[in-house]
C-alpha cells in the first residue's frame, strides 16, 4: 500500500495518477475530504494535526507521500506544521513505513546564487522559518534511525487542474481571464518553475527508488529559464491572447498587502524577485535520464487544453 497525506492537492492528485500508471494499482488517499482519483483508490479522511487519525491512516502502507498543503498564513504555517510533522514521522515510525516529503525552498536565501541541495537556509520570515523548522525535524529523525525518508525539494511551481501557485493565479489565471498579468517588483530576472505532474512524476519515481532514500533530491525542472516578461510572452502565444502585463513595484505591494491579507503574505518572498531564481536539478537527471521534463511551451499548451475542454 502506498499512501498520500494531503491527496486533495494538486501535487497530490497528479502523484495518484503517476502511483497508478507507473507502480501499483494499491493507493490509499487521505485528506479531511478525499476523492477518487483512480478507480481503485481506498479514501480515507483524516485530519494531520491529530495524532490517532494520523496514524490510522498510515497503517499498513509501505510508502507514505507528505504533499499536504495549508493557507498561506504566516500564524498557521507556525502553529500546524511542526505537529502535522511530528504526527507524521511518529507513525511512519510506528509502522515501518518510508516517508517521501514534499519540500519547498522557502527557507533557501533569496539571492541569485544557484541552488543545489546542500544549500544552507536562511529564511525570510515566519513561514520560511516553519518549513526549516520541520524539514530539520524529519533530517534529525533520519539521523537517529527513526525513520526512512527523502526529501523532494521543488521551486515555484505553475501546472493545470488545482494548481495553487503564485505564477498561477498573478500571471496564468489573469492571462486565461483576459486580464492584465501582475508581477512582483522586477520582470527581467530569471525563474525557475516546475510543472506540477513533473513534480509528481519525480515524487513517485524516488519513491519507489530504494537507493534514493537518506537524501534530498531537486526536483526536475526546464533549465530553459524564462524571465517573467519572457514566460508570459509566450503563455500569450499559447493562450491566444493580448499578453498585457503589469510590474508590482515595491511602495504598490506595500499599499495593497495593507487590505488583501493574501498579498501580505507574499512580502516574505519578495527578495526573490529581485533577482534570477536558479534552482538546480541536476543531481536528478544525472540519476534518472530517461525522465522527460515538460517544457514551458508544452507545460502552457497543456493549461490551455484543459482550459478549453472546461
Amino acid at each position: 500500500m502506498q499512501t498520500i497525506l494531503g491527496a486533495s492537492g494538486q501535487i497530490g492528485r497528479e502523484l495518484a495518477r503517476s502511483l497508478k500508471r507507473d507502480f501499483t494499482s494499491e493507493i490509499r488517499l487521505v485528506s479531511r475530504n478525499p476523492e477518487t482519483i483512480n478507480d481503485t483508490d481506498e479514501l480515507v479522511s483524516a485530519d494531520l494535526m491529530d495524532a490517532s487519525q494520523t496514524q490510522a491512516s498510515v497503517e499498513g502502507s509501505e510508502i507514505v507521500y507528505m504533499t499536504a498543503g495549508l493557507p498561506i498564513d504566516s500564524q498557521i504555517w507556525t502553529e500546524r506544521w511542526p505537529v502535522m510533522m511530528r504526527n507524521v514521522i511518529d507513525a511512519c515510525e510506528a509502522h515501518g513505513a518510508r516517508l517521501v516529503y514534499f519540500d519547498n525552498t522557502y527557507m533557501y536565501p533569496q539571492t541569485s546564487e544557484p541552488q543545489h541541495e546542500e544549500a544552507p537556509f536562511s529564511p525570510n520570515g515566519p513561514k520560511g522559518r516553519a518549513r526549516e523548522m520541520i524539514t530539520r525535524m524529519l533530517l534529525g529523525a533520519m539521523a537517529q534511525g527513526r525513520v526512512e525518508a527523502v526529501i523532494c525539494r521543488a521551486p515555484e511551481f505553475y501546472g493545470t487542474g488545482k494548481t495553487k501557485s503564485i505564477t498561477n493565479s498573478t500571471v496564468i489565471d489573469n492571462l486565461l481571464a483576459g486580464k492584465t498579468a501582475k508581477v512582483f517588483l522586477r520582470d527581467d530576472t530569471l525563474r525557475t518553475l516546475i510543472f506540477t505532474p513533473d513534480a509528481s512524476r519525480a515524487m513517485a519515481l524516488l519513491g519507489n527508488t530504494p537507493d534514493a532514500y537518506g537524501q534530498t533530491w531537486h526536483l526536475p525542472c526546464d533549465d530553459n529559464r524564462l524571465t517573467y516578461r519572457q514566460f508570459i510572452q509566450l503563455a500569450a502565444e499559447v493562450f491566444g491572447v493580448a499578453g498585457h502585463h503589469t510590474v508590482l513595484k515595491r511602495w504598490q505591494h506595500w499599499l495593497a498587502s495593507r487590505f488583501n491579507p493574501t498579498i501580505r503574505e507574499t512580502e516574505e518572498l519578495l527578495p526573490r524577485y529581485k533577482t534570477d531564481n536558479v534552482f538546480v536539478s541536476d543531481k536528478f537527471k544525472t540519476r534518472f535520464p530517461d525522465f522527460r521534463v515538460t517544457s514551458y511551451q508544452e507545460g502552457l499548451t497543456a493549461i490551455r487544453d484543459e482550459q478549453a475542454d472546461r
